[in-house]
C-alpha cells in the first residue's frame, strides 16, 4: 500500500518547524529522497524513559498511522501510537549540547540518572 493510499491524520505526533528544517538539512545532506517518510517509535524504556527510533523509512507498513507535521510524513507503527500521541518532535541547541527532543505528555517520570538497571532493582540514585 503506497502512502498516497493510506489515510494521513493530522493529530498524533508533531514536529516544530526548528525540527523540520534539521530533517530537511540531513535529507538534503545524506541525498535521502524526499518519498521517504520520517519514522518515529519506541523501543523499550528504562530508569531514563523509552528509547525512540527515529529514521527516515521508504516502506509503509499496513499497520502504521501517517502524520504530517510542518509538511514531513510521519508513520507510527500503531503499537507504538498510544506511548507517542500528543509527542512533539523538538530541536534544542544549547548549553547542554544540541539534538533531537522528544517532548512527550505520555511519558511518566524517570530519574534520568542515566542507569538502566533491571525492574525491581533500584538504580541508585535516590529518586525512586
Amino acid at each position: 500500500m503506497s502512502s498516497q493510499e493510506m489515510e494521513v491524520t493530522t493529530q498524533g505526533v508533531s514536529i516544530t518547524p526548528e525540527a523540520a528544517e534539521q530533517i530537511r538539512n540531513i535529507r538534503k545532506e545524506n541525498q535521502i529522497p524526499e518519498t521517504h517518510g520520517l519514522r518515529i517509535g519506541v523501543q523499550g524504556a528504562g530508569c531514563c524513559g523509552p528509547s525512540y527510533v527515529l529514521a527516515f523509512d521508504d516502506k509503509v507498513e499496513a499497520t502504521d498511522k501517517i502524520f504530517e507535521s510542518e509538511g514531513i510524513p510521519i508513520y507510527v507503527d500503531e503499537e507504538d501510537l498510544a506511548g507517542l500521541t500528543g509527542t512533539k518532535l523538538e530541536y534544542v541547541d544549547g548549553p547542554n549540547g544540541k539534538g533531537f527532543r522528544f517532548d512527550n505528555p505520555n511519558q511518566s517520570k524517570s530519574c534520568n540518572c542515566g542507569d538502566d538497571s533491571d525492574a525491581g532493582k533500584s538504580c541508585g540514585c535516590g529518586d525512586h
